[in-house]
């Protein structure tokens, strides 16, 4: 550890005899303030921790026609499995949340791993479709706990590069998902692809370093909030609504919500229509839509870099346009390079709206309030996870 460099003041004399030229010097001086410790907000690590939820909603999407015959269910009905995984998520959230809360992100962290691993084992052992989807929701609302961790650890980063970071990692999760579920379950089964999301404890321990790591350190601050006249005011909401009042959250929150959405149903319907379109197998399809949405994931590192010269307000407008131009090609197109030029699109604007916005949740509030409002702007973006296959299906099952 470095240490600053002391003035002479900071430094106690040699000898026990005060300096007899300045008496001011005898009356002791307040201890100087120590060095915050230098933040490390390791993204790459926060991005392996919440990559794998995502590739549990991708994952099993290209397995899902011998999930259904294994489970003796229709196509449709198997869908329950992708629709399960998102409500786990949506609901998870907000408990996985509250679960750790008096212990921190690291909490949160250790909650979420001890849930995930009790729905994965349901999963793996469930004989029907019912109590498949139970396992993959109780497995997802796991997996929602590391996600809100990761980005409440990359939230104490003010310049967004690691929560953008997080962001990317997970669309980086939700894309190679689809390639890695078909490969997955060519060689070990459709079964295993329920179980990508456990990949999460390979950034276990190292996660729950960072968070120890990165917790705000006590100060003076903190201690006089902790006098009962200064903690009275502070009692904590039965509902966050002074949050919700907010209207820079409300409107972050609400485009996340619209992003997302877009993205998962892409992100179902997507390969199908490659599929259709071409007559390629799971691999193949797997592989050109991982692809696409791969370099529109990693081209969102572009679109964080140029953010702030182009203004908040113009980049919300971006977003916005970006997601409707990207559900029209991949809807709408003809042709197989322009329905994945349509995914990469929506993985573009998703995950950079993921890094952008989740700032733009949080600025206009004060900074004990910033947790709860990550927990419910994440909320946003898996509700899109949740409806975005169940809108595709419905939508797809009418024409």
């Amino acid at each position: 550890m470095t240490a600053k460099t002391g003035t002479g003041a900071d430094t106690p004399p040699a000898s026990g005899t005060p300096s007899s030229h300045s008496p001011a010097k005898s009356a002791p001086t307040p201890a100087p303030a120590k060095s915050a410790p230098r933040q490390a907000h390791g993204g790459p690590v926060l991005a392996l921790l919440a990559a794998p939820a995502a590739m549990g909603v991708s994952g099993p999407t290209l397995a899902l026609s011998e999930a259904a015959r294994g489970l003796a269910v229709s196509p449709g009905t198997a869908a329950w499995l992708l629709t399960a995984y998102g409500i786990g998520m949506t609901v998870g959230t907000p408990l996985l949340t509250a679960a750790g809360g008096r212990r921190g992100p690291a909490g949160t962290v250790r909650a979420g791993a001890a849930v995930l691993v009790l729905g994965a084992a349901l999963t793996l052992v469930a004989p029907n479709l019912p109590l498949t989807v139970a396992g993959r929701a109780l497995e997802a609302a796991g997996a929602a706990g590391l996600n809100v961790a990761a980005f409440q650890i990359a939230g104490r980063d003010r310049s967004g590069r690691a929560p953008g970071l997080v962001a990317i990692g997970s669309a980086v999760g939700g894309t190679t998902g689809l390639f890695i579920g078909a490969a997955v379950a060519g060689t070990l089964g459709w079964r295993a692809t329920l179980l990508l999301p456990l990949l999460s404890l390979l950034a276990l321990v190292p996660a729950l370093r960072l968070a120890a790591r990165t917790a705000p350190q006590p100060g003076p601050a903190t201690r006089t909030a902790a006098t009962p006249s200064a903690t009275a005011p502070r009692r904590s909401l039965p509902l966050p609504l002074d949050v919700l009042r907010d209207p820079g959250f409300r409107t972050a929150a609400g485009l996340m919500l619209a992003l997302s959405t877009v993205n998962f149903a892409l992100l179902y319907a997507a390969p199908r229509r490659v599929g259709a379109l071409t007559g390629w197998n799971g691999m193949e399809t797997g592989a050109a839509a991982s692809v696409a949405t791969l370099v529109g994931a990693l081209l969102s590192w572009q679109l964080i870099r140029v953010a702030p010269a182009l203004g908040m307000h113009r980049m919300r407008l971006l977003l916005a346009a970006g997601s409707l131009a990207a559900a029209t090609l991949a809807s709408l197109a003809p042709w197989t390079v322009v329905v994945l030029i349509g995914s990469a699109t929506s993985s573009l604007v998703t995950a950079g709206g993921q890094g952008l916005l989740t700032g733009a949740a949080t600025e206009r509030l004060p900074e004990t309030r910033h947790g709860t409002a990550i927990g419910l702007f994440n909320l946003a973006f898996l509700i899109g996870v949740a409806a975005g296959p169940a809108v595709a299906e419905a939508l797809t099952a009418t024409t």
